[in-house]
């Protein structure tokens, strides 16, 4: 037990360092990668409207599964309660994360089709790909990246919670609206697969939580550890399969797709910022708002870009994402844990979350 919790705290402390070499390494041999990602695949079509819209899962989509029921596992009646001792600050936090970062996608789609790189067809697909990573709600690494800028972790919590479960009329709604004019955009599709990769998982670890508490409350290490490993996994097999999309249109391409995420990013991590200041949020849940907005579950961009937008450059700025925001992340969380406040001298939970 000893062993696996040190393997899970290094994992953890290492991330972003283990995000790029894996990143790159998926970009120098592809070939496992591609060879993982084409092992398993399950059969959906024999479901109704399953076949029309999702026909099948990936690994990927199983691993993204794996993480979602580890979020699922980990939640409490607590992180539910607080929807109602702090509605205020749930809403705000829920509305920023869909209009800030769909409207930040959008823009900074927009100035990127106006840079012309790669050509109009290149600049389309990659301003579908910047929308939709958008349009999906927070990852649980902003749930750790709170816990490691000692923040407010019940508020990371309980937004990420409650924007994952809208998710899947949210996301495809918005992605429709804003990407429309660049690409034909299929609700349904999109709906269906945060359904079954999203929101089924989800449910499945609360009805587990609820089964076995006290076990479950003894497992969180391991938990951290698989969730860390899918994470890794995850990111291996969006890129490796994808190289393509990073070499055969060139660097410029490339270049200009990374600056149009960091870019996205920060918007976000200075709107929750803002927007927690305007409403005259303490200092942690300044924090946790900043991060809850500016990361996003860049896995499940992944999945839906290469599900609803098959063959195209959409996905690349949703892989690159992956990699950006193991990052970011523990840069601006280095940055709030290192200013001396007295408003938020310690993180406001009792153990840091699973990772995503």
């Amino acid at each position: 037990m000893k062993a696996m919790n040190r393997a899970a705290d290094l994992l953890n402390k290492n991330l972003a360092l283990l995000a790029v070499a894996v990143a790159a390494f998926a970009l120098v041999v592809p070939s496992v990668w591609v060879k993982l990602a084409g092992s398993v695949s399950v059969n959906l079509a024999w479901v109704p409207f399953m076949g029309t819209y999702f026909p099948k899962l990936s690994l990927v989509n199983l691993l993204l599964g794996v993480i979602m029921f580890g979020m699922g596992m980990t939640l409490r009646a607590e992180d539910f309660a607080l929807i109602l001792r702090r509605p205020r600050d749930v809403l705000i936090g829920i509305c920023s994360q869909y209009v800030c970062m769909a409207g930040f996608g959008w823009l900074v789609a927009k100035l990127l089709t106006l840079t012309g790189v790669g050509g109009p067809e290149v600049c389309a697909q990659l301003a579908v790909g910047l929308v939709l990573l958008g349009c999906v709600p927070g990852g649980t690494a902003s749930n750790v990246m709170t816990f490691l800028a000692r923040g407010d972790v019940p508020l990371s919590i309980t937004i990420t919670m409650c924007t994952t479960l809208l998710a899947p009329a949210l996301t495809p709604a918005l992605t429709l609206a804003l990407a429309g004019q660049w690409v034909e955009v299929n609700f349904w599709s999109m709906f269906f697969s945060i359904v079954v990769i999203v929101l089924l998982p989800i449910f499945l670890g609360l009805a587990v939580h609820a089964a076995i508490v006290k076990l479950v409350e003894q497992m969180k290490k391991l938990l951290v550890l698989v969730s860390t490993v899918c994470i890794l996994l995850v990111i291996g097999m969006c890129v490796g399969p994808n190289q393509s999309s990073f070499t055969q249109n060139g660097l410029a391409v490339v270049g200009v797709s990374v600056m149009a995420v960091l870019l996205h990013h920060v918007l976000g991590l200075l709107a929750g910022y803002g927007i927690a200041k305007v409403f005259h949020f303490d200092e942690a849940k300044v924090r946790a708002l900043s991060l809850e907005v500016g990361l996003q579950n860049s896995g499940l961009a992944c999945t839906l870009a290469n599900s609803s937008f098959p063959g195209t450059m959409a996905i690349l700025p949703c892989v690159l994402a992956t990699v950006v925001h193991q990052v970011v992340g523990p840069i601006v969380a280095n940055m709030f844990a290192a200013r001396d406040t007295k408003e938020a001298p310690e993180p406001r939970g009792a153990a840091a979350p699973s990772e995503m």
